[in-house]
């Protein structure tokens, strides 16, 4: 093979070109990765292709021989990792040391650890017990500087066959978790030791541990939260990692467990800005299943604090899909329903001299270096009086702050509390022109509520310091606040903004969108509620941020479609089939059996997909063409074609005229096809992933921005033929078409005219094109 011609096949691999040259100077592995080529069939699945490069560069020539057995595994995905190649290579050499040794296929398995999945869940666990067992106490020294390289041994020993950059990244986050960011002096190189150095006797102040909580996927949210889950008891915060223990904490807890009588109680937390999407799936699920699952309640608390952006659709729809999901909350509440008291809070603060109004502007507060505020140590009765002319509208918006006096984990100094808008609130009219942000009406909303657990994804955990520092400055009862890592789907955007442009832009049309992964387009999609929630257990609840592609949860869609929806006869492309020697003297009905059991139509003419006929079928072909039959399913016939009519003027064929056997008189046909007869029309619409890249918003993939990475065949509309049976459909109703996949009705249908989208494919990238 020409030069050229492997440096593209290499780069099929996942090689660059420039890796593909220099792989073409070796003679020995460009003579192994041949081979390999020639015993895999391309294309290869992702991360394949640079497996059997691994492999190809570490084959040794006495094992030369065994390349087609270790092609297969790895195509298999047998050997999904190097360790796994790695070992297999180790198996073989050893075996090639005995005379006349043949290969134990289960021996070798075993060795390679074929099927033994490391989840990350028992990398996070480990990790964990590593740090803060053995190696607490000199990170904390050394920080930054220790190498963590020790740590990922010692947890490879005990799981041998975790992936390596999972491991990394768990053991970078847990050190993280325990020393926060890195600081000046962790930035800089140690100086050379000598023995004529004293060693530092200095330990910097421990941070909280990661309090998030680990558990392991469950097919069911109640499953995961009755048993994979264990977060503290209503009343024993003091007991968590981190939690701040005030001279007021005993008393406060016996007043918490008196006002909750010992119940769990959660709060799922919205902001009414925009429409809720897959990963607030996963914070309903958390919210909602931990409190069903240990007999509490769950508030749905409206964050609406920014006026600004706030509409009464998004609050319908946020309830809806709360309730769509399932979940009933024991009540509904509002932050701006605390207004006055975190007013009070606020003054209250200033006056123990732990707030200030500051005059800096918005754009020098960004970042995380901002100049330090000249109006820090401004007197407290000043304070007080600003913050009331601010409260009374007599500063310009945009010209004062309320800040607490506090430093976040993060570094960030002086959060806001209060800034000034002079816009009308949806609840509050024109009471206030000063509204509270989010850092400061959180966690004081959470004790109001006497909240047991709150419960928030990971990227809080910055803000852990100041939601304990509120609560213990103004002496209120504290709840625990626990992290976990929020669910990403990858070739999709969650961002409101960002959908809101897509909006605006017309490559969707609403937030419902079928091709978006808010929860109002998966519903409209046809995605069942019920899989979406075993999707969320499956993730578990973990500290680890998740980014799983679209196939994992149309996977867990499958699973609650297959058992629940009826199936019916549908043709996409219809293709008008004449039965040229039909003997009843007009239509008759014939009962199916399958599920459920219902009647359907057969006549003289009958329409099949148009992709159920060939001209000229190439080898394998096994349904309808001008040589071979095909049985039509349900109704005990085989039908053969003896004459193909086309269109006078354009060629095209228009239909087919066939004569029918029954199944007992024909030879037995390779195939059954899906058939429709005196059919009502359906509009079918067809999706497929909006963006071409699975990070639209990372620029290093998509340069141009997520606008440019638009596909354009995202979506298609087919006007489709079906059996009589679907006329009476009503909206969401759900439906395998059989052979196609599944289907759900639009809420565009009317009386006269019927919608279906596709909500996933019989299996796995069944319905791409």
């Amino acid at each position: 093979m020409a030069g050229e011609d492997l440096i593209v096949q290499f780069q099929q691999l996942g090689m660059s070109e420039q890796k593909a040259k220099e792989t073409l100077k070796n003679a020995n592995v460009t003579k192994n990765l041949q081979l390999a080529l020639a015993e895999a069939k391309m294309p290869l699945a992702e991360g394949v292709g640079m497996l059997l490069y691994h492999m190809a560069t570490k084959l040794k020539p006495q094992i030369a021989a065994q390349l087609p057995l270790l092609v297969s595994y790895i195509v298999e995905r047998k050997l999904d990792n190097t360790q796994r190649v790695d070992a297999a290579l180790e198996y073989l050499l050893k075996l090639g040391q005995k005379k006349n040794a043949t290969v134990d296929v289960a021996e070798l398995e075993r060795e390679c650890g074929v099927g033994v999945v490391v989840t990350p869940e028992e990398i996070e666990r480990v990790v964990q017990q590593k740090i803060k067992g053995s190696y607490k106490q000199i990170l904390l020294e050394q920080r930054y500087h220790f190498n963590s390289f020790k740590i990922m041994q010692e947890v490879r020993n005990e799981l041998k066959w975790a992936d390596a950059k999972s491991l990394k990244a768990a053991i970078d986050v847990e050190i993280f978790d325990l020393l926060g960011p890195k600081t000046e002096a962790d930035l800089k190189p140690l100086p050379k030791q000598t023995d004529k150095q004293p060693k530092g006797n200095a330990k910097p102040e421990a941070k909280a541990a990661d309090a998030a909580a680990t558990s392991v996927g469950a097919n069911t949210i109640a499953e995961l939260m009755k048993t994979k889950v264990h977060f503290h008891a209503p009343g024993e915060n003091y007991k968590t990692d981190g939690y701040v223990v005030t001279e007021h904490t005993e008393q406060l807890l016996r007043d918490h467990l008196k006002a909750t009588k010992g119940k769990v109680h959660t709060r799922f937390p919205p902001e009414p800005n925009g429409i809720l999407h897959i990963g607030h799936a996963k914070a309903i699920n958390i919210n909602f299943g931990y409190a069903a699952a240990h007999d509490g309640v769950c508030y749905l608390r409206y964050d609406d604090t920014n006026p600004e952006k706030e509409e009464e659709k998004f609050f319908i729809a946020i309830r809806e899909m709360v309730e769509w999901l399932g979940y009933k909350p024991c009540k509904i509440t509002y932050s701006s329903d605390n207004f006055q008291q975190l007013f009070d809070w606020a003054v209250l603060l200033i006056k123990k001299n732990l707030a200030y109004v500051c005059h800096q502007k918005a754009e020098d507060l960004k970042g995380f270096n901002p100049p330090p505020s000249p109006w820090r140590e401004r007197p407290i009765e000043e304070s007080l009086i600003l913050f009331e002319d601010m409260r009374r509208g007599k500063i310009d918006e945009g010209a004062a702050t309320l800040r607490l006096k506090l430093t976040l984990e993060e570094g960030k100094v002086d959060p806001v509390a209060y800034r000034i808008k002079f816009i009308a609130h949806h609840r509050t009219g024109s009471t206030w022109c000063i509204y509270p942000t989010y850092d400061y009406t959180h966690c004081l909303c959470d004790s109001i509520e006497q909240i047991t657990h709150s419960l928030c994804t990971k990227e809080f955990q910055s803000r852990r310091s100041s939601y304990y520092w509120l609560c213990n400055a103004l002496n209120i009862y504290c709840p625990v606040q626990w992290e976990y890592g929020r669910l990403n789907m990858n070739y999709a955007l969650v961002s409101k903004r960002k959908i809101a442009k897509l909006i605006t832009e017309r490559i969707v049309h609403d937030w419902d969108d079928p091709r978006l992964f808010t929860l109002t387009a998966l519903r409209r999609r046809g995605f069942p509620a019920e899989a979406i929630n075993n999707f969320c257990a499956q993730m578990g609840v973990t500290g680890a941020q998740i980014s799983v592609d679209p196939a994992m949860l149309e996977a867990a869609v499958r699973d609650v479609l297959n058992v629940t929806a009826p199936r019916r006869l549908v043709v996409l492309e219809p293709l008008k089939v004449t039965i040229s020697n039909y003997t009843p003297n007009g239509p008759m009905q014939i009962e199916v059996l399958n599920f459920p059991q219902h009647k359907i139509t057969l006549d003289r003419v009958i329409y099949i997909e148009r992709s159920d006929f060939k001209l000229e079928p190439e080898k394998g072909y096994r349904r309808l063409s001008t040589q071979q039959s095909v049985g039509l399913r349900h109704a005990n016939l085989v039908i053969s074609v003896d004459q193909v009519v086309r269109d006078p003027a354009t060629g095209e064929i228009v239909e087919l005229i066939c004569s029918s056997k029954s199944t007992e008189e024909a030879e037995k046909p390779k195939a059954f096809v899906q058939w429709v007869s005196q059919p009502i029309e359906l509009e079918v619409r067809l999706y497929e992933q909006l963006f071409k890249h699975k990070n639209p918003e990372d620029p290093n993939e998509v340069p141009g921005g997520f606008l440019s990475d638009i596909s354009n065949d995202s979506m298609s509309v087919l006007r489709a033929y079906a059996d009589r049976s679907l006329q009476g459909v009503k909206v969401y109703d759900k439906f395998q078409f059989e052979r196609i996949g599944f289907f759900s009705v639009d809420p565009d249908t009317n009386g006269s005219h019927i919608v279906f989208n596709r909500t996933v494919g019989l299996k796995e990238d069944s319905g791409k094109k």
